[in-house]
């Protein structure tokens, strides 16, 4: 493949014919509730907090016995819910994998204890597992009995530094509804200052490149900005770097999608990811939205950039 060519399309569409049920469980205050009102906007008929006895019932109601199409399902369930058995809740998900009519897959929430505590004090709300005690007991506690339930999960999302609009760019990545034209692909650019994106596939660091953030008139743009973008190109390495990440990158998509994955996260940082990561992360996404693939862009640290003083 030369450097500058097309990475290669995704020709093949794809259609999974088994009713999609989605089962999201994690972390009290790791966004339950936002993954469920965001697959309820995608399609899905989503139910929390149903006992596991009353999973069968469920299924049924929704499964088009009377002629009609089976809903796709997804259903929130964790240490809040009545009876709620963490083993219990890994068995059956491992007997619902093998129903052939079934796309079933189990999301795992997860997130720093930090973040949490913070969630918990602006919510003001006590920690289900600690009423009465300190919400960071309460934390600990359902690591203990839950925690260990994310190395059986299909999908494992660590909400720390995650907007709710960016978790369901996430969602929509792995559970769209419809034909799917090979892996959904989310290009992201980011600061190193404010920390690795944590859904993140593959990461690639810009930071060797001249930085527009020294100069007093590009410093206020960001890469989106032609001016920008012209200077960064100027590197005498830019342009190898970039081909370099297409030659990578081209190869690996139709592995990708033969292998069935359902969403891939490309992200490049910079330092203070507003001018570099930026400029590059545009670029790329381009070329692969003129390859036909199915692109998300974001710019995680645009807004943060400036107010952190940091380079771009």
């Amino acid at each position: 493949m030369m450097p500058d060519s097309p990475p290669p399309s995704a020709s093949a569409t794809t259609h999974d014919t088994r009713r999609p049920f989605v089962v999201i469980t994690g972390l009290s205050g790791a966004g339950r509730a936002t993954a469920l009102k965001a697959l309820d906007d995608l399609g899905y008929v989503a139910v929390d907090n149903v006992p596991l006895p009353l999973l069968d019932d469920l299924m049924r109601s929704t499964g088009g016995e009377a002629g009609g199409k089976a809903q796709p399902l997804a259903l929130g369930i964790d240490t809040r819910t009545f009876g709620f058995d963490a083993r219990e809740l890994a068995t059956r998900i491992r007997e619902l994998r093998g129903n052939p009519g079934l796309a079933a897959r189990l999301l795992f929430l997860e997130a720093d204890t930090e973040t949490l505590q913070r969630r918990y004090t602006e919510s003001r709300r006590p920690h289900p597992l600690a009423p009465d005690r300190p919400v960071v007991d309460g934390i600990s506690e359902e690591r203990r009995q839950i925690g260990w339930m994310c190395d059986v999960a299909d999908l494992s999302i660590d909400t720390s530094s995650l907007s709710p609009h960016r978790l369901k760019q996430i969602l929509v990545g792995h559970f769209g509804l419809g034909r799917r034209v090979g892996t959904r692909i989310s290009v992201m650019s980011f600061s190193f200052r404010r920390g690795l994106p944590r859904e993140a596939d593959l990461v690639f660091d810009a930071r060797f490149l001249k930085n527009p953030h020294y100069d007093p008139v590009l410093k206020p743009l960001t890469g989106r900005d032609p001016a920008v973008a012209a200077f960064i190109a100027t590197d005498p390495d830019y342009r190898p770097f970039v081909n370099g990440l297409k030659g990578l990158i081209g190869p690996l998509l139709p592995r990708f999608d033969a292998e069935g994955k359902s969403h891939l996260t490309i992200a490049i940082g910079c330092t203070g990811g507003k001018h570099r990561s930026v400029a590059l992360a545009e670029e790329l996404a381009d070329w692969l939205r003129i390859a036909g693939r199915s692109v998300t862009l974001s710019h995680r640290d645009v807004g943060a950039a400036g107010e952190a003083g940091g380079a771009g």
